[in-house]
């Protein structure tokens, strides 16, 4: 199934199969990532959170759902992996500025 995500939203999980310096180009420069208990706010440290994670586990991230709600867009995905509880439905939520991502936040 092909899922109509906002180009900002397709680039960032595009990216986020490539590296960490990619996935950081996705961002505002002064964007804010939230994950498992942590914020993470500008582009360098965003790029070193995707650096974390690369290191310590590998995966899989497959979008299953895109809608809209209280003005972000929300992505429920399905990873798999050598991580904890594999395979997760977690859902991420982006709120774009332009072709940019302001934030995102993911929620199991």
């Amino acid at each position: 199934m092909t899922l109509n995500l906002p180009e900002p939203v397709a680039a960032y999980f595009k990216a986020d199969e490539a590296d960490s310096d990619a996935v950081a180009r996705c961002f505002l420069d002064n964007a804010i990532v939230k994950d498992e208990g942590h914020t993470y706010h500008g582009q360098a440290a965003i790029k070193k959170w995707k650096e974390d994670v690369s290191a310590k586990y590998i995966y899989t991230c497959e979008p299953l759902k895109c809608e809209q709600q209280d003005g972000k867009v929300v992505v429920t995905c399905r990873l798999n992996g050598n991580f904890p509880g594999s395979p997760a439905d977690l859902r991420f939520f982006f709120k774009l500025a332009g072709e940019q991502i302001a934030s995102l936040e993911i929620i199991p």
